[in-house]
């Protein structure tokens, strides 16, 4: 089991350095190889992301609303965010940085 961030996400529908190893690990859970989870905000992120790369003219709109399909029809195992606030909160505040990514990691904490 692995959790998948919503930038390995993107890494996986738009080129960019490490696709190729986004794309094996999405092929993977495609493949019954891999089971991956994500926080339920992640299709929200990655969409973030899809229409951040439209604006800066790297995908047009037309791919945009391609990628977002397949983005929702490759969806990791999605699980509730709200239980895992207080402990993302309290790695942002350790460490430094954002409650987004922390949230991913208290989830990869909480799954082993």
């Amino acid at each position: 089991m692995k959790v998948i961030d919503a930038s390995v996400g993107f890494k996986a529908l738009v080129t960019e350095a490490d696709s190729a190893k986004a794309i094996q690990l999405v092929e993977d859970y495609r493949n019954g190889v891999a089971e991956l989870i994500a926080p339920d905000f992640y299709p929200v992120e990655v969409t973030h992301s899809l229409t951040r790369a439209e604006r800066q003219g790297r995908i047009t709109p037309v791919e945009g609303a391609k990628l977002l399909t397949t983005l929702l029809q490759d969806l990791p195992r999605l699980l509730p965010s709200l239980a895992l606030l207080p402990k993302a909160y309290a790695l942002s505040s350790q460490v430094r940085i954002g409650v987004y990514d922390c949230l991913y990691v208290a989830l990869a904490e909480q799954h082993g």
